[in-house]
């Protein structure tokens, strides 16, 4: 009888966790996201809140944009690294 509760509690949480969170939505991989982060790439200078915030939505798609040839020397960049750190952004092992 004890067991019967447990799994009828254990059931009805796992439903109201199905019904009560939103499904996670899906990030567009796309390199211009990224353009509030240009100016502190290219000179070193301190990362806007929007260029962290990009930065993080981003963060799925970094470890493709690394392997891409044409964005491989902006996203690996020192100062990019840089940008990561001061956005408190690990930076991905891919």
């Amino acid at each position: 009888m004890i067991k019967a509760t447990w799994v009828s509690i254990f059931a009805l949480a796992a439903m109201l966790l199905v019904i009560l969170v939103p499904p996670a939505e899906a990030v567009t991989c796309s390199p211009m996201q990224l353009s509030p982060c240009a100016s502190a790439i290219t000179s070193s200078s301190q990362p806007s809140a929007l260029c962290c915030a990009k930065l993080k939505e981003q963060k799925p798609c970094l470890c493709g944009y690394m392997r891409n040839p044409s964005l491989r020397r902006f996203v690996s960049s020192p100062n990019a690294r840089k940008v990561s750190n001061r956005c408190k952004l690990p930076i991905p092992r891919c």
